[in-house]
């Protein structure tokens, strides 16, 4: 491990961008039970772009509503604000990392599109097992992957190290606490306590690829981390990382998931997950 190293990935985390102001403020609104429709619409007024992605999504395949929907009041009317937190927080995620990652062999909108499908396929897991999980699984799911938008630079620059031999049969995340001190997860868990987000998704970011290492394992955790897995063994942003995967035994037995399960979850991910992808490309 290069101590100068990893002091300039902290650094890099230190500076990493924050989500909008804006979406910052409306999610403060959505989250507060005595906010009301009307200061939702004054806020995002002044935000044409937010308000057009949430009406481009809410218009989307992926909810199937049977009208257009034309305005904001409309939009929460039909899909609720518990939809219209996600939308906004999908919105601008998208623009933080629908990019290439060449450290991990990521194209542009690779990462993106597995981490949409990890979304859908944890929402399709707690639906499916009918767990009791909390809400904030579809956003802590999207967000589980972020850390590899600091640390891809320095995979990139130490691919030689990386591919050392004696290193090639270890999961992707061992490599890189082995090279770096520190690995993706820890890093996207320092970024989302740096935007505040809640300790419980700090912590499921920070556990995902380890669900049996965690203080105290829940199964928010445990949903995220199959989730995961499922999609980069379907093929789904798996980049340099390969198939060196395998959901934890526990874990799978904590959620009571099956074989039959993997299977129904990973065929209604992958259409649903493009559906909502499509959505979200950058404007053309």
């Amino acid at each position: 491990m290069n101590q100068k190293e990893l002091n300039l990935i902290l650094d890099d985390v230190k500076s990493f961008p924050s989500l909008p102001a804006a979406a910052l403020k409306l999610l403060t609104l959505l989250k507060d039970e005595k906010s009301s429709n009307t200061q939702i619409e004054q806020l995002l007024r002044y935000e044409p772009g937010l308000t057009a992605n949430i009406l481009k999504l809410t218009n989307s395949a992926f909810f199937g509503l049977p009208k257009q929907i034309g305005s904001i009041r409309q939009a929460i009317l039909m899909i609720g604000w518990k939809r219209l937190i996600q939308i906004v927080l999908t919105s601008c995620v998208s623009a933080i990392i629908d990019k290439p990652v060449h450290g991990y062999d990521l194209s542009s909108g690779d990462l993106w599109r597995h981490s949409i499908a990890v979304s859908v396929a944890s929402e399709i897991l707690v639906k499916e097992l009918n767990l009791s999980v909390s809400e904030e699984v579809f956003t802590a799911a999207l967000l589980h992957d972020v850390g590899k938008m600091v640390l891809g630079r320095y995979v990139k620059n130490d691919i030689a190290a990386i591919d050392r031999e004696e290193l090639r049969d270890m999961p992707f995340e061992q490599v890189e606490r082995s090279i770096f001190g520190i690995d993706h997860a820890e890093i996207g868990a320092n970024i989302l306590g740096r935007w505040s987000f809640p300790p419980s998704m700090v912590t499921v970011v920070r556990w995902h690829h380890d669900p049996d290492g965690a203080p105290k394992t829940n199964h928010l955790i445990d949903v995220v981390h199959v989730a995961d897995v499922l999609c980069l063994m379907s093929g789904i942003g798996v980049g340099r990382e390969g198939l060196q995967y395998r959901p934890s035994q526990t874990a799978c037995e904590r959620i009571g998931l099956t074989e039959a399960h993997l299977e129904k979850v990973a065929s209604q991910t992958l259409q649903t997950a493009n559906q909502l992808a499509e959505s979200l490309q950058a404007d053309s």
